[in-house]
């Protein structure tokens, strides 16, 4: 087996229509991984159809002359625009690809010509559990570029929802490694606005249509809020960097460095990313809802249901803070139940929230390793304490106390605060044995005569499935 690493862009045509597995003589086969930022790595392999994704990992390391520990860093990914999954060493990439049909029935709502025409890339992407903590003591540059690269892809592509002032922060980094330390005659907000998609999500550089646009052009002296802004950030990352002069190649890692830092502060960074959808809150005189498309992230920490459209959060919770379940009930939607602790006109009540999505196995299954992952992690935790604290014949001095720390304040008009408002859940309380659900009361009523002055009664919920019609 062998391989070279071939820096080719690509068009969005061509991306879409990628392919990873060719045929390259009677034995052998072409296999292309591709990089985040559209490298390809082309490998010759023997006997394709029985590598698995741990040898054929192992190749792409080698050839891309990574550090040993990179194979704990990375792992193999099928990606397509319609389904994303990391594959297990054990796995054989080139049966799944042949399998992708399948899969895509099986898993995502796609039309049977999105089936026939789709076809997966292998991607060399982080491992979803790989820990934050570790990722901190990396040093070796190409490591850090090559999470770099796919942490700005997730920023730019608005998969990891960010409030504006992180989104400049951010891309000013961008900036600094792209075009250099900060000029004055030369990085103008003009400059910048020709590039900005580059530096900022997309949603973030929409540029004003009709009239508004047209007298901006005419009269306006100053550039928009998002030049503006992204400029300052821009130089002042680079007046920070003078502070502190050193080579570019230590510039480069402190740079990486800096960016993955900030993203680590995102809690759905490095999280595995699946589509579904959500009820919306009934509105209007006829109470009418509908469904609002989200995207759910789940990673070592929780579970993050975000607004595919408004690029926020609507709902994230620890491990700790939910219990879930994953119900398919015959001629129905596969659906994801997360419960939750809320409150109803201030009383303490369980939320459930309803996930529709051809998905909600996997994530169910997903959810379930991170938790027994957390259990195993915290009991080595706690033998190790054990094993320190055994008693010695030496006299031992008591360890400092750790030094509190505060959960960071959260904006409140930030991206990253749940929207529990925006949910239709489903309310119960427990009383004795029996689960009751909790009525909603009407904020407003077409007709004069109601009984707005009863308090908020109860009516009883009889089964699992009852829920699940809610």
């Amino acid at each position: 087996m062998e391989g070279d690493r071939l820096a080719l862009p690509f068009t969005m045509d061509e991306r879409s229509q990628r392919s990873s597995i060719s045929s390259a003589g009677p034995r052998t086969q072409d296999v292309l991984i591709y990089l985040v930022d559209d490298t390809i790595v082309r490998l010759i392999v023997d006997n394709l159809p029985s590598v698995t994704a741990r040898e054929l990992h192992r190749i792409v390391v080698e050839t891309l002359r990574l550090p040993e520990y990179a194979l704990e860093v990375f792992s193999l990914w099928l990606v397509s625009p319609f389904l994303e999954l990391q594959l297990k060493p054990k796995h054989l990439p080139y049966k799944l690809c042949r399998q992708w049909q399948e899969l895509l029935f099986r898993f995502t709502s796609c039309s049977g010509e999105e089936i026939l025409e789709d076809e997966p890339s292998l991607q060399f992407r982080r491992d979803i559990f790989f820990s934050r903590r570790k990722e901190l003591q990396i040093h070796d540059e190409d490591v850090l570029r090559l999470l770099y690269e796919e942490a700005k892809y997730n920023i730019l592509e608005g998969r990891y929802p960010c409030d504006v002032a992180d989104c400049e922060a951010l891309g000013a980094v961008v900036c600094r490694v792209n075009l250099g330390p900060f000029d004055p005659k030369q990085h103008t907000a003009c400059f910048l606005k020709e590039k900005l998609d580059t530096f900022l999500p997309s949603h973030l550089c929409q540029r004003g249509h009709g009239l508004l646009a047209a007298l901006w052009r005419r009269g306006a002296t100053r550039p928009p809020a998002a030049e503006q802004g992204l400029l300052r950030a821009y130089h002042s990352v680079s007046k920070e960097e003078d502070d502190a002069a050193c080579e570019e190649h230590a510039a480069l890692c402190k740079l990486y460095h800096t960016y993955l830092q900030k993203c680590h502060e995102l809690p759905y960074y490095g999280c595995a990313f699946f589509s579904g959808e959500i009820d919306k809150p009934a509105q209007g005189l006829l109470h009418r809802g509908g469904r609002k498309a989200v995207t759910v992230a789940i990673s070592l920490e929780g579970v993050y249901v975000i607004d595919s459209k408004e690029k926020h959060v609507l709902l994230g919770l620890h491990f700790q803070e939910l219990s879930w379940d994953h119900t398919f009930p015959s001629e129905e939607e596969h659906i994801l139940w997360l419960e939750f602790d809320g409150e109803s006109e201030g009383t303490p009540v369980n939320k459930l929230l309803k996930i529709y999505s051809k998905q909600a196995e996997l994530m169910s299954g997903l959810i379930e390793y991170c938790v027994e992952l957390n259990a195993a992690a915290e009991e080595m935790d706690q033998d190790g304490a054990a094993a320190r604290s055994a008693p010695s014949s030496e006299p031992q001095t008591a360890p400092p106390e750790p030094h509190r720390r505060y959960p960071k304040l959260q904006r409140q008009e930030s991206v990253l605060c749940s929207r529990i408002q925006h949910l239709s859940t489903i309310d119960y309380v427990e009383e004795g044995k029996e689960i009751k659900r909790v009525k909603p009361r009407r904020t407003a009523s077409f007709f004069g005569r109601q009984l707005s002055n009863v308090p908020t009664s109860y009516a009883a919920v009889r089964a699992a499935e009852n829920l699940e019609q809610g």
